[in-house]
């Protein structure tokens, strides 16, 4: 995911808009799959990055951005013969003034549900979508 990367799977042209330069990708993409604690995702240009502090590749990633206002976490759990992906964040801006408390609550926040809801369906989507290239047995 990021800048740069395989997007965030989204409304690219959302994104865009705020100029972040997301194009997502629709193939797995071999070059950004081997994450490891201490790496930095883009969030376009200007935006703070997203360091990876938990890299459990089997049920757990979690990011904190470089300004240490926002903490994302994606979570695997085992369900119903399947599995199932939970996205949590949680932002602070201690110094906001009143107007932009407001504007977080009425224009952001809707917005941020709006995107996260695109982007787990395009994990979703891309992850059923892929099927696994047989390997050969072991002679």
């Amino acid at each position: 995911m990021g800048s740069g990367r395989g997007g965030a799977y989204t409304y690219d042209w959302i994104e865009n808009l705020f100029g972040l330069g997301m194009h997502s990708a629709d193939a797995i993409m071999p070059e950004f799959q081997h994450l490891a604690v201490g790496d930095v995702l883009p969030l376009g240009p200007d935006g703070p990055g997203m360091r990876v502090e938990i890299c459990d590749t089997e049920s757990t990633l979690a990011f904190r951005s470089s300004d240490g206002r926002w903490v994302w976490i994606f979570g695997l759990y085992p369900q119903w013969g399947g599995t199932r992906l939970v996205s949590r964040n949680r932002i602070a801006a201690p110094d906001a003034s009143i107007a932009r408390r407001v504007v977080n609550r009425v224009v952001m926040e809707p917005g941020s549900l709006i995107m996260e809801r695109k982007m787990l369906i395009g994990i979703r989507d891309r992850a059923e979508s892929f099927v696994p290239v047989p390997q050969p047995l072991p002679a």
